[in-house]
C-alpha cells in the first residue's frame, strides 16, 4: 500500500464523517471518519428519517442482518422527528456494556466506513480518542467488517491497540486495560470484546467474513510516547501523527507545571515540540499536524523526513464536513471581514474538557463558548462518552464525569472544584453537526466548534467570488506547489 500524502484529520463527533472521509479517498488520499461517539451519531441520523437512505443501505451488507434490522426497527422514523422531539437515547457507555449496546457500536462504525468506502478503491480510516474506552473495542471490530485500511488513535496512551487489531483480524475476543480516575492504579479493571457478539451464526455462513488488520498510526507529541508505544508492540505500529500545539480539539498538556499566557491559555514552550531527529530515528513514517495545512508546510514536512502532513481545520470546514452549514457560514463570513479577529477567536481552554486536556475553543456567539450560554445550561450527563471510572470503597465502579451535574459529581467523591467551567462535549458535538438533543423544557443543546491555529486561513482555500470551498479545493491548494 502507497503511503498517503495527506491524511485528512479525523475529526470530533461527525465531522469527520462519510462523505468527507469519501470525497479525500476517491482523491487518492487518506479519508478518515471519526469514530468518536458513532453509534450515537447513526441512530439519530435514523430517528432524522435516514435522508438518501444511506444508514439503511450500509445495514443491508452488514454480516449479521438480525443486528442490523433490530437498529433500524428500533431507531429509524419514517420522514424524520420533529425539531423540537427528542432523540431516542443508547445506554450510557460503561465497562460492562449490555449485548445490544455492543452490537450497535459495531454496527454503526461499520457503516460510516462502508459509507466512505462505497463505490472506490481508495484507502479509508478511522479515527477514535483513548479516552473513550468503553465504547472502542466493538467499534473497531465493526470498522474492520467493514475494511478499514487505517485506523489512528490519540489522546492517551494506546498501548494495547496493537494487540487487539491482531486478535479481531482472526475473530478473536480482546481486551485492555481500563485506565481508572483517582490514585487507583493497582486496581485492575478491564473491558473486553468477542467478536461473536456480532458475527452470524456459522450455520448461515460457511465460513467468518474475511477481515484484514488495519495499519496502525498513534497520535503523539512526543518522541517517548512514540518510543514507549513502539517498544511495546513491535511490528504492530505501522508509524506515527506527530501533532504539536497547533492542532484544534484536545491538546497534549505543557511539560511540567501548568502556566498560563496572559489570555489564560496554556504556556507551551519549546521543550513541548517534539524532536524530529528522535522521531525520524525510530524508523517509521511519520506525518506532522497542527499548523501544516498549507503546500508551503507540506513540502517543509517532507524536508523533515515526514511522509506527509495530517490536516484537519481546513477539512472541518468545507462542504463535505459534518458541521452544520450555518456554523461554517457564520466562521467563513468573519473570515471575509477580518482573519486577524477569527485568528484571536481560536482559545485553547484549560478547563472546557471533561478530560482535563487542553481544548481549543472557537469562540462563536451563541455556542457554549458564550459565557452567558455557558451558564444558562442545565448541567446534564445523558450521553456519557467521556465519564471516568474508579472503583468505590464497596468495590463497586462508579462513574463520574466534571461536567455532570455538581451535587452528583460530589456525591461520587469527586472535588467540586474540578467541575468549574466544564463543558459538556459529548452533547455540545452532536449539536456541531445537527444532531443536539431536545431537553426538557424544549432546551436545545447549544453546539462548541473547535479549530487549529490555521482557521485565519482558511481564506486560501476561497476562490474568487465563492463562499464556500469543497475538499478538492483543500488537496489542490495542499498539492498545488508539487509537480
Amino acid at each position: 500500500m502507497t503511503l498517503p500524502l495527506i491524511i485528512q484529520g479525523g475529526m470530533g463527533v461527525g465531522v469527520s464523517d462519510w462523505r468527507l472521509a469519501r470525497a479525500v479517498s476517491v482523491h487518492g488520499e487518506l479519508g478518515v471518519v471519526s469514530g468518536t461517539g458513532i453509534n450515537t451519531v447513526v441512530i439519530r441520523r435514523l430517528q432524522r428519517g435516514d435522508p438518501g437512505g444511506h444508514v439503511r443501505r450500509a445495514l443491508s451488507h452488514f454480516p449479521c442482518q438480525t443486528t442490523a434490522q433490530k437498529l433500524i426497527s428500533t431507531y429509524h422514523v419514517e420522514g424524520g422527528i420533529k425539531d423540537d422531539t427528542k432523540f431516542k437515547l443508547a445506554s450510557v457507555p460503561s465497562v460492562n456494556p449490555t449485548r445490544s449496546l455492543q452490537q450497535s457500536y459495531a454496527a454503526a462504525a461499520f457503516v460510516e466506513v462502508w459509507l466512505a468506502k462505497e463505490g472506490h478503491d481508495g484507502i479509508v480510516g478511522i479515527n477514535f480518542l483513548e479516552k473513550l474506552q468503553t465504547s472502542n473495542l466493538p467499534s473497531i471490530y465493526g470498522a474492520m467488517l467493514a475494511g478499514v485500511d487505517y485506523v489512528l488513535m490519540g489522546a492517551g496512551v494506546p498501548r494495547d491497540i496493537p494487540q487487539v487489531l491482531d486478535l479481531f483480524a482472526e475473530h478473536e475476543k480482546a481486551s485492555i486495560k481500563v485506565t481508572l480516575g483517582g490514585n487507583q492504579k493497582l486496581t485492575d479493571v478491564t473491558i473486553s470484546f468477542d467478536p461473536q457478539i456480532v458475527l452470524p451464526p456459522l450455520t448461515h455462513y460457511p465460513t467468518n467474513p474475511t477481515v484484514s488488520r488495519p495499519r496502525f498510526l498513534p497520535i503523539v507529541s512526543s518522541v517517548t510516547l512514540a518510543a514507549h508505544l513502539l517498544s511495546r508492540s513491535p511490528g504492530g505500529i505501522d508509524g506515527f501523527i506527530v501533532e504539536g500545539v497547533r492542532a484544534g480539539g484536545h491538546n497534549a498538556p505543557p511539560r511540567g507545571q501548568l502556566k498560563l499566557n496572559n489570555r489564560g491559555e496554556p504556556l507551551y514552550t519549546s521543550k513541548d515540540d517534539a524532536n524530529l531527529n528522535e522521531i525520524r530515528s525510530l524508523g517509521l513514517p511519520f506525518w506532522l499536524a497542527g499548523g501544516f495545512g498549507s503546500h508551503e508546510q507540506l513540502a517543509h514536512a517532507l524536508e523533515l523526513g515526514a511522509a506527509g502532513i495530517q490536516v484537519g481545520t481546513a477539512f472541518a470546514f468545507c462542504d463535505e464536513s459534518g458541521v452544520t452549514a450555518a456554523l461554517k457560514h457564520d466562521v467563513l463570513r468573519d473570515l471575509s471581514k477580518d482573519s486577524s479577529v477569527v485568528a484571536h477567536s481560536v482559545f485553547t481552554d484549560p478547563r472546557a474538557s471533561p478530560t482535563g486536556l487542553p481544548f481549543k475553543v472557537v469562540q462563536v456567539p451563541g455556542t457554549l463558548s458564550d459565557a452567558d450560554v455557558f451558564e444558562r445550561r442545565p448541567r446534564k450527563c445523558d450521553v456519557g462518552y467521556l465519564r471516568q471510572v474508579s472503583v468505590g470503597d464497596d468495590g463497586k465502579l462508579v462513574y463520574y464525569c466534571p461536567a455532570e451535574p455538581v451535587d452528583d459529581y460530589v456525591r461520587k467523591g469527586g472535588d467540586a472544584a474540578d467541575t468549574v467551567n466544564r463543558k459538556c462535549l459529548c452533547n455540545a458535538l452532536l449539536s456541531n453537526i445537527g444532531l443536539g438533543q431536545v431537553q426538557e423544557g424544549n432546551y436545545h443543546e447549544p453546539p462548541l466548534l473547535t479549530a487549529g491555529d490555521d482557521l485565519a486561513t482558511l481564506d486560501r482555500f476561497l476562490k474568487p467570488g465563492q463562499t464556500s470551498y469543497t475538499a478538492h479545493d483543500v488537496l489542490e491548494y495542499l498539492k498545488s506547489g508539487r509537480v
